[in-house]
């Protein structure tokens, strides 16, 4: 896979150079047969110095996927309706922004989902543009309406921390590597069928490395594989999708696509959706991907977790709002989580119990731009019922997380500043009780990456976080955020949880105040298809937690990407 990466990297160059070859070939030939008005046929004075003028491609401008539409976008994007920037497929009012209000993940020219994608438009040569956009629509009849588009996505990937895990994770400091490749085909069968692949493989090595596991090392897998049926029904665009695929119709504070590991969280099972003029629906039913045997194709269906739910989309009518135009979106969701053994473990007084635990989440998401203003506001109520393995003993579940992000968006002669405030609370129980309620929330699918903060020590469970932010964009194709978080216990009876699990110190942690982690990324867009983000952090532990046996570390990261 990488030496198919460094043959497009070399034809690429090729290419690039091939045009300049050619321009410098023309302009000297220009030079010499074209004759200079300003002289007199004949004469011998100077010639005078040519002026010539070469137009450059610009660079693209940026482009992140955000926890919420629109928040967290370097440049505000159009709010238009049926956008025509980007490669999505007509979802109306729902294409605002970074089109995550569709449904199918964020999408600028490429998406987070890559069936997200619409390449129909090229259909038209006339609208080839791009090296690659050969390979985004191949017709494979006359008439072009049975054709396939291919995708790719090469991650490098690395890290360097000194004293992981808040200091429990041993050795002290660590270097870890990681590549990664997903390379995809959909092929669209007249407008109402279409089928969908996606091959993934990775490797991870380092030194000083932890945590290696399936969703690291993978050997050749199928990451993704549906049929999708689309049709029109009661005035709305309807579909079907059954098999594996990416689910990311939830608030990304809530769940996502599993992006810090090498291979990205998938479903297997079904899912169903309605868009209307101002009002979609989607419903879905899945059992998560198995994919702890590192064999070749050897994925299978994880029984033991579940997902489950539906939610409702509504656009309110536009407004203004301090003179400028705003428009918002309305999200109100169901979403259940059935886990068993460790996935589902609840704190208890001698250490995890694992158990069934059924979790029903109902919640409310409020998000879009008022003027100058940018928004996202939502709640969780966590409702359910956990079962002890060892007697089966019932205890119910009564939890809730509150998040929001609110800022300002300077206008485009101030770098395209976006200051802000992310506030986010995750309700805690007391881990000293065996019976009663749990008040813990849950949170077994991770929020996006970089959403808590650039380490991803904290998650989303007995926390409460209160972040400042600022980000600026010096260049269209350069983003620089700097963000402050700080994080506090939601209760002092329960611990300091991580991705998998909770933290255990050598002494007894008794503070709220767990830290604050100061921390800045940079995100580069060389070009169309070559991108570069780094990350580093500091964070730094609170005085209880040090006397616990914490400590503070430093974390980097860096991301090199290819895709198309």
């Amino acid at each position: 896979m990488m030496s198919a990466l460094q043959s497009a990297t070399d034809l690429g160059y090729r290419y690039m150079r091939g045009g300049a070859l050619c321009v410098s070939m023309l302009a000297a030939h220009a030079a010499q047969a074209a004759p200079d008005p300003a002289v007199p046929a004949g004469s011998n004075a100077p010639a005078q110095p040519e002026r010539m003028v070469v137009h450059m491609t610009q660079r693209p401008p940026i482009l992140t996927f955000p926890h919420a539409n629109p928040v967290g976008q370097p440049i505000r994007i159009g709010g238009q309706e049926n956008r025509r920037s980007g490669h999505q497929y007509d979802w109306g009012v729902f294409n605002r922004g970074n089109g995550e209000a569709a449904g199918f993940g964020p999408v600028g020219r490429y998406g987070v989902s890559p069936w997200a994608e619409d390449w129909s438009n090229l259909r038209d040569p006339k609208k080839h543009d791009d090296l690659f956009d050969a390979l985004k629509y191949i017709p494979l009849t006359r008439s072009g309406n049975v054709w396939i588009s291919f995708s790719g996505e090469t991650r490098l990937r690395n890290w360097f921390e000194t004293r992981p895990g808040l200091g429990t994770q041993k050795p002290n400091d660590s270097g870890r590597f990681g590549v990664r490749n997903l390379y995809g085909a959909d092929l669209h069968i007249g407008e109402h069928l279409r089928f969908f692949g996606q091959l993934v493989n990775a490797d991870a090595g380092g030194w000083g490395g932890y945590g290696y596991g399936s969703t690291y090392r993978k050997r050749l897998d199928a990451q993704q594989a549906f049929v999708e049926v689309r049709w029109n029904m009661l005035g709305a665009k309807t579909g079907f999708m059954f098999g594996r695929q990416q689910f990311l119709d939830a608030p990304s504070y809530m769940l996502y696509a599993r992006e810090t590991p090498n291979v990205p969280l998938s479903w297997d099972g079904f899912r169903a959706y309605m868009v209307w003029q101002r009002i979609r629906i989607d419903a879905w039913d899945f059992v998560q991907t198995d994919d702890s045997d590192r064999r070749m194709f050897h994925d299978v269906e994880n029984y033991a977790s579940r997902l489950y739910g539906f939610n409702a989309t509504w656009a309110p009518p536009d407004f203004t709002f301090m003179g400028q135009k705003g428009y918002s979106f309305v999200d109100a969701f169901y979403i259940g989580y059935k886990l068993n053994g460790s996935a589902g473990a609840v704190v208890g007084p001698k250490g995890a119990v694992n158990g069934s635990d059924t979790r029903n989440n109902f919640g409310m998401r409020w998000h879009g731009i008022a003027g100058p203003i940018e928004f996202s506001v939502g709640g969780i109520w966590q409702g359910g019922v956990f079962r002890n393995a060892s007697n089966n003993a019932p205890r119910e579940v009564s939890a809730y997380a509150i998040n929001s992000t609110v800022g300002y968006r300077l206008p485009e002669q101030s770098l395209h500043t976006f200051a802000g405030i992310q506030t986010d609370v995750y309700s805690g129980g007391n881990a000293s009780k065996s019976q009663g309620t749990v008040g813990t929330y849950l949170s077994p699918f991770n929020p996006q990456t970089n959403y808590l903060d650039t380490t991803t020590y904290m998650t989303g469970s007995n926390l409460i976080s209160f972040a400042p932010l600022v980000r600026i964009t010096p260049f269209k194709s350069v983003s620089i955020q700097f963000k402050y978080p700080l994080f506090w216990r939601d209760s002092v009876n329960d611990p300091v949880y991580k991705s998998s699990g909770y933290y255990k110190f050598a002494g007894n942690f008794r503070g709220r105040f767990v830290g604050m982690a100061p921390q800045v990324s940079v995100a580069w867009q060389i070009n169309t298809h070559l991108s570069w983000t780094q990350y580093v952090s500091r964070f730094m532990t609170s005085r209880a937690l040090n006397e616990a046996g914490g400590s503070s570390g430093t974390y980097y990261q860096s991301n090199f990407v290819f895709r198309f």
